[in-house]
């Protein structure tokens, strides 16, 4: 078992100097959404914003892009034509990507064979630190052939953050609810994947098989829709910070949490994803900054 870490959260975000500017401190792509889920890359974009990102370019399809465009005039959005992600985008993505500092890919991008592809193509290319969420995950298990081939790319910078069920066909092993048996399988998906694991649960496990961070914000009024997008978006927010993968994931998943528990406080099970965008900023002033 790898040795079970306790992050010190204020020592992390690197400060800004008086000069800073526009961008210096976290450029993010996100490549979230389809014509049907459109939400996903609001949550994931508005968290990444309120946890310090400071640009975020979402690249979706039409109808996703045009959505969050009206949801909030911060966001910049790139809308990429029909209804799904496809390897006809990748100039345009490619481009984008060339000016950011971290990627979040695969919330509610659909599971059709030529967005997997699209994916796959996109971790293969950008070398730079990402988190892959859900349909993203589902198009890293379809495609094991190219493992090796992103573990070399990315060197160690992936953030791949599953439920159970995602974890199931990402590792092709299943997970119970016991503990210990969860920290011993996300410390071999990891050294397995070269990356950072955060299997989403009761407890969230967060390894990169050397180190562990068992994360126990959060409640039961969060098993809704979203709030693993808020995950990922925080997340790559971080990674765009220049916070190294494994403490921005220990991060996210604190944060994420800690959030819910706060906005459950007056929403109970009438929570959504969307209620905890004002009180990221609370924790993140008390812990981060």
């Amino acid at each position: 078992m790898s040795q079970i870490i306790k992050p010190k959260f204020r020592e992390l975000i690197p400060k800004k100097e008086p000069w800073s500017f526009k961008g210096q401190h976290g450029k993010l792509a996100v490549i979230a959404g389809n014509s049907i889920f459109t939400g996903s890359a609001i949550l994931n974009s508005v968290a990444a914003l309120r946890a310090g990102a400071e640009l975020v370019k979402i690249l979706s399809p039409e109808r996703a892009a045009d959505i969050a465009a009206l949801y909030l005039p911060d966001l910049i959005t790139i809308p990429l034509k029909g209804d799904f992600l496809g390897r006809k985008h990748l100039p345009e993505i490619n481009t984008v990507l060339a000016d950011s500092d971290a990627l979040v890919i695969g919330c509610g991008i659909g599971r059709g064979e030529e967005t997997f592809k699209t994916i796959i193509e996109i971790l293969k290319s950008y070398s730079k630190p990402c988190v892959v969420d859900a349909d993203g995950i589902r198009a890293l298990a379809s495609n094991p052939d190219s493992l090796d081939e992103i573990k070399q790319v990315h060197n160690n910078n992936l953030v791949i953050t599953p439920h159970a069920n995602e974890f199931y066909s990402l590792a092709k092993v299943a997970v119970s609810n016991n503990l210990d048996d969860r920290i011993q399988k996300v410390e071999a998906c990891a050294e397995k994947f070269s990356s950072t694991i955060i299997l989403k649960g009761h407890i969230d496990v967060v390894s990169d098989s050397t180190r562990t961070y068992l994360n126990r914000t959060g409640n039961t009024c969060m098993t809704k829709g979203g709030f693993g997008d808020t995950l990922a978006g925080i997340c790559a927010s971080l990674l765009a910070q220049h916070v190294e993968p494994f403490y921005a994931a220990c991060s996210a998943a604190f944060i994420n949490g800690l959030a819910g528990e706060l906005a459950s406080k007056n929403k109970g099970n009438s929570l959504i994803a969307s209620d905890i965008f004002d009180y990221i900023p609370i924790i993140m002033k008390k812990y981060f900054w």
